[in-house]
């Protein structure tokens, strides 16, 4: 069948990996329907905003996951984009990556990075559940995949604390070790009701956050992720893969 959400939400769509997943959705043989696009400062995110002056199913809308304020309102203009169909897939790719070590680690580094990469999806998901329980529910498919209603969380290999053997970037490593065990909550928490949720490691990818030296390139990396949604299941228990569907250890 492919992967063929109606409904999707992507945060942090500006730039990077969120703005290479909104491309590679476009250009799925059945693009979603409808394709919520989020980042902190839409008036300034002129690429994404290309890209929904061509698509009409494109909605670019402002949402900064790091400040609970934002999410106010946001729910009830979701529910106005998605016309009580409810939300079949969200990926939580908004993240920043402080690279501080033992000694530059402070209090702000590592509250900044919890609150963007830990307590942001939190809130996303919290904000978010009865749309993608309602996609959950209206479903005609019984099993659990990305089509019908999922939570996908953007980590990282660097969150593994059994491949751990360099040591370093503490507020990124710790905080999104951290994200894995939240995404092993949902998975438990959410399963019976539906809704698959997994975490996601793209790769180091060339991006502002990976830099120009990275080994897989954001539409190698995308692609692949793509087709790790396409294949996710609920009769799985890796639910901690990279973008070749590879099982990471915890």
């Amino acid at each position: 069948m492919g992967l063929q959400p109606k409904n999707v939400l992507i945060t942090g769509a500006n730039r990077g990996l969120g703005l290479e997943l909104v491309k590679q959705f476009l250009r799925l043989p059945s693009p979603p329907k409808t394709l919520l696009a989020t980042c902190r400062s839409p008036e300034n995110a002129k690429d994404l905003n290309d890209i929904a002056a061509k698509h009409s199913n494109v909605k670019v809308m402002k949402l900064d996951v790091a400040q609970h304020t934002s999410f106010e309102n946001f729910p009830k203009l979701v529910e106005s984009f998605i016309e009580g169909e409810g939300l079949n897939l969200l990926i939580n790719n908004a993240g920043i990556n402080i690279r501080h070590g033992l000694v530059e680690a402070d209090n702000e580094s590592m509250m900044e990075s919890y609150t963007t990469n830990v307590i942001g999806p939190l809130l996303t998901v919290q904000a978010l559940l009865p749309y993608i329980k309602q996609a959950a529910i209206s479903s005609t498919d019984t099993s659990l995949n990305c089509n019908r209603a999922a939570i996908v969380n953007m980590s990282s290999i660097l969150a593994s604390i059994a491949e751990n053997q360099n040591a370093g970037l503490y507020p990124y490593r710790t905080s999104k070790a951290a994200l894995n065990m939240l995404t092993k909550n949902m998975n438990l928490d959410l399963k019976s009701e539906g809704i698959l949720c997994f975490c996601i490691h793209p790769g180091w990818v060339q991006t502002d956050m990976g830099g120009p030296n990275a080994a897989v390139t954001k539409d190698k990396s995308i692609a692949g992720i793509l087709d790790v949604m396409s294949k996710m299941n609920g009769e799985t228990s890796d639910i901690f893969v990279d973008y070749n569907g590879k099982s990471l250890p915890w």
